[in-house]
């Protein structure tokens, strides 16, 4: 999978302005390989004109505990072969999954300490603009608690990090066929820094993102969730610790071995365009891997 911009508004470069991201346990590690060459983004208010498509590839492999699919009546065990994407990513912005994605469709000249360019028209995120795929994870034991391990990635330019500015949601639904969601959780993938950073919004400040219930770029502010959020786990020996701040995703039931209703849960990759690391200089980066483990604490009795 490579990180993929859209076709973007072509401008003048007389008006263009650099702008500126353990306990018994079974694992389930998702592998997203990422396979061609990509660009990424100009930035949120500035688009690279090149086109790619680009296809992901997902595998994914369960421990003693977890079993994972990507149906909910298909065949659960240590492997599953998930959706592939075929689109690009493009720059969007939300505060809530739920709530749908934004992006830029008009820009108009900046004022006074404003970019020469500044979005004024947004519009609803297109599904190809991000990439969702469905897992469906369940315990073949006790119940047990599901926490990321966690997101691991590769950039393909340690000194331009297309990582600062990729996202990961997770929107866990209740356990059962098609059930309503009842969590979802925003990660910032990495604490890398863009050197080329810049909030690059025409209103709000650094941290903000675009508020999901208006469409007119009123932004909010929002804190991702972090590798704070992780438990530990030690594949040497399957154990899974908890950290004061270890991040609960859901619960999947089972008892005397044998497994309750799977838990779906949603997986989203988006570049946040409202991220300062979010710039022109990524354009020609990939993030070249990206995976994401959880870990199972069984539940005491």
């Amino acid at each position: 999978m490579s990180i993929i911009s859209n076709v973007m508004e072509q401008v003048n470069k007389s008006d263009k302005k650099q702008l500126k991201g353990k306990l018994r346990t079974g694992t389930v590690a998702l592998l997203i390989a990422l396979l061609a060459a990509a660009s990424a983004t100009y930035a949120w208010y500035i688009y690279n004109t090149s086109r790619h498509t680009t296809k992901v590839r997902m595998a994914a492999g369960a421990g003693v505990n977890l079993q994972i699919s990507n149906s909910y009546n298909g065949t659960y065990g240590s492997a599953a072969v998930l959706d592939s994407f075929s689109g690009q990513l493009n720059p969007v912005s939300t505060n809530r999954i739920s709530g749908g994605f934004q992006k830029v469709l008009g820009f108009t000249n900046g004022t006074e300490n404003q970019s020469n360019l500044v979005a004024n028209l947004f519009g609803k995120g297109a599904y190809t603009d991000y990439y969702k795929t469905s897992l469906f994870l369940k315990s073949n034991g006790e119940s047990t608690d599901i926490y990321i391990a966690d997101i691991g990635f590769e950039d393909s330019d340690e000194k331009n990090p297309i990582s600062s500015a990729i996202r990961a949601g997770f929107v866990v639904h209740k356990a059962g066929r098609n059930q309503p969601t009842e969590a979802e959780y925003i990660f910032a993938i990495s604490d890398k820094k863009n050197p080329e950073a810049e909030y690059n919004t025409a209103t709000g400040k650094e941290g903000d993102v675009l508020d999901c219930t208006k469409t007119d770029g009123t932004t909010v502010s929002f804190t991702p969730y972090t590798s704070a959020a992780y438990c530990t786990y030690d594949k040497n020996t399957g154990t899974v610790s908890l950290k004061s701040g270890s991040l609960k995703l859901c619960t999947t039931t089972g008892k005397n071995g044998s497994a309750g209703d799977p838990v779906q849960i949603d997986l989203y990759i988006w570049l946040e365009g409202c991220d300062e690391d979010c710039t022109r200089n990524l354009c020609s980066q990939t993030l070249k891997n990206l995976s994401v483990s959880f870990a199972g604490v069984v539940k005491e009795s």
